[in-house]
């Protein structure tokens, strides 16, 4: 996800703790401790000195205010989950992204990524993910809720095995690790966790026919309970000892899907799935990516 013009974001985040999972220990955290803004403070306030929730606020109606935060530590393999309440009305336009990323031109990047609609239709949930640069996987999906009535959680499981898209404990998406047969995999880049509002009416809502509309804003989604559960990446060398079997993430458990698990992805998929780039031949011209071929979950 590139947010190259971003709108506004409010935000409220209840950080449970960053921890190595070396260790069982959950550690509370302080938002200060964690994360910071990386762009639009100038537009943010923080509550209760970060120890209870942040909100981000936007006193402009134009389309240059924003603010976006991320996560001091880089993570490599684990859980990390947040509970979002998204944009309620007519968010046509508007894109609220919950995503890790490493930097660079070969970055790698996991995406939950949530598109706004006009009022009374549903949101899609668009989910992507790249390995060395390379992404073009995406997937979407209508959500079975009103995702902005209430707090739903939405949890990235990473590990050497596969990843995967839960929402509510329920997997919508799992892709799996066959950098063996030449796929592309993300596994050796730390990633930060990141969280913003921003403007893409170019695309977002209809391919981009319905623009955002300035006289509702301000635009607010609320985000709480912050937890990632994930090994903390100190450069290459970390690729070691994140990797270990001794780590949780890693068990027998978390590298495939239980039965159960995969009649709800099933369910997921045959009923609310709207796009699989896998299923769109005349996009790569028949010439499809090598892992649409193979078990996925």
């Amino acid at each position: 996800m590139r947010n190259s013009q971003a709108i506004f974001l409010a935000v409220f985040l209840f950080f449970i703790g960053f921890d190595n999972q070396l260790s069982v220990v959950v550690v509370e955290a302080n938002f200060w401790d964690t994360t910071y803004f990386n762009w639009g403070a100038h537009h943010s306030s923080v509550y209760n000195n970060g120890d209870d929730k942040l909100q981000l606020t936007n006193v402009y109606l134009c389309c240059f205010a924003g603010s976006g935060i991320e996560s001091k530590k880089q993570f490599l393999f684990g859980s990390i989950e947040m509970q979002i309440k998204l944009v309620p009305g007519n968010s046509a336009g508007t894109v609220t992204a919950y995503y890790l990323s490493s930097k660079g031109d070969k970055h790698d990047e996991i995406d939950f990524e949530f598109l706004g609609n006009v009022s009374g239709k549903p949101y899609i949930i668009h989910t992507n993910v790249f390995a060395q640069g390379v992404g073009n996987k995406e997937q979407q999906f209508y959500p079975w809720f009103d995702p902005t009535t209430g707090f739903h959680n939405y949890t990235v499981h990473w590990n050497p095995s596969q990843i995967v898209w839960f929402v509510d404990g329920i997997p919508i998406r799992a892709f799996r690790n066959y950098e063996y047969l030449g796929i592309k995999y993300p596994n050796r880049q730390g990633m930060k966790a990141y969280s913003s509002l921003w403007n893409a009416d170019n695309w977002a809502t209809r391919g981009g026919l319905d623009k955002i509309d300035w006289n509702k804003s301000p635009f607010s989604a609320k985000l709480r309970k912050f937890t990632p559960r994930a090994c903390t990446w100190f450069g290459q060398g970390s690729i070691g000892y994140c990797s270990s079997k001794a780590n949780w993430y890693i068990s027998f458990a978390y590298s495939n899907l239980n039965y159960a698990q995969k009649g709800q992805m099933k369910w997921v998929r045959d009923k609310y799935m709207i796009y699989d780039y896998c299923k769109d031949t005349k996009r790569f011209n028949w010439n499809m990516p090598r892992e649409c071929s193979l078990q996925q979950f």
